[in-house]
C-alpha cells in the first residue's frame, strides 16, 4: 500500500463522517407545519408505493422500530396518516395517508425537489453520476461493516 494511502483514507474517513453528521444536523432543523422531513419522505413512499408495513419502512428508511414508530404517530396526531391491520394478518399493522395527508404533500411539493436542488448545487451532471458511483458503492461496504468489525474484535480477544 502506498505511504499516503493511509493518511488519505484516514481524511477521506473523516470527511465522510463529518458530512453524515452535518446532514444529519441540518435535516433535523427542517420541520415542515411541524413535520419533519422523515415523515414527508413516509407520506411521499405511499403516495409513491401504496399502504406501508411498519416493519418496511423500517427496514427502506433505514429507521429502527422506534423511530418509525414515533414518526408515525406524529403523523397519526396530525390526521396525515392512518395506521390499518392487514386484511389477512391482524398482526401486521400498515400505514396509509389520509386525504389530510394528500393536501399536506400537494402543498409542499417543492420542498423535497428544493431539498436536493440546494444540497447537490453546483455540481455538474458528470459530478452527480460520479457520486451516485461512489455513495453506490459506500452502501455495499457499509451492508455488513458492523460484522466485519465486530468479527475482526472477535479474533483480538482470542489472541
Amino acid at each position: 500500500m502506498n505511504k499516503t494511502m493511509p493518511t488519505l483514507i484516514e481524511a477521506t474517513d473523516w470527511l465522510f463522517r463529518k458530512m453524515v453528521r452535518k446532514f444529519v444536523k441540518e435535516r433535523d432543523k427542517i420541520k415542515i407545519e411541524g413535520i419533519m422531513l422523515p415523515g414527508i419522505l413516509i407520506l411521499n413512499k405511499i403516495i409513491r408505493d401504496g399502504e406501508q408495513r411498519l416493519t418496511d419502512l423500517a427496514e427502506e428508511l433505514d429507521f429502527t422500530s422506534g423511530a418509525i414508530t414515533a414518526l408515525c404517530d406524529k403523523l397519526e396526531e396530525r390526521g396525515l396518516a392512518i395506521r390499518k391491520r392487514h386484511q389477512e394478518d391482524r398482526r401486521i399493522t400498515l400505514l396509509d395517508i389520509t386525504e389530510d395527508g394528500l393536501k399536506f404533500i400537494k402543498r409542499n411539493n417543492k420542498i423535497r425537489t428544493s431539498f436536493m436542488s440546494v444540497l447537490f448545487d453546483g455540481f455538474s451532471i458528470e459530478e452527480l453520476h460520479v457520486q451516485a458511483e461512489i455513495f453506490k458503492r459506500l452502501a455495499y461496504n457499509l451492508e455488513h461493516l458492523s460484522d466485519r468489525i465486530m468479527k475482526l474484535s472477535n479474533e483480538n480477544t482470542e489472541e
